[in-house]
């Protein structure tokens, strides 16, 4: 496999390796590399139309990699969390 889907399947796969859980860490909420930094402010920098750019230059600890990861991340939690539909 070559090209954007067999890199996808590899961030998703690696993710893993920049995200961390810590219980006495921001609450226990998933964060980027034990950072102070959770995944839902990086998505959140992301969704409010900052460039990778201006978040990279804000945050100058986090990598382009550990904005990838974690989108991958949150690629990974909503393909768990989806239902199949019902058939009638």
């Amino acid at each position: 496999m070559t090209g954007f889907f067999a890199s996808s399947i590899l961030l998703i796969m690696s993710y893993r390796d920049y995200i961390t859980t810590e219980p006495n860490k921001r609450g226990g909420k998933p964060c980027v590399r034990g950072l102070r930094i959770t995944v839902y402010e990086v998505l959140e920098y992301l969704a409010s139309e900052m460039t990778e750019q201006e978040i990279l230059e804000d945050f100058p600890d986090l990598t382009r990699d550990d904005l990838k990861a974690c989108l991958a991340y949150a690629a990974d939690r909503e393909r768990r969390m989806m239902t199949p539909p019902m058939i009638a």
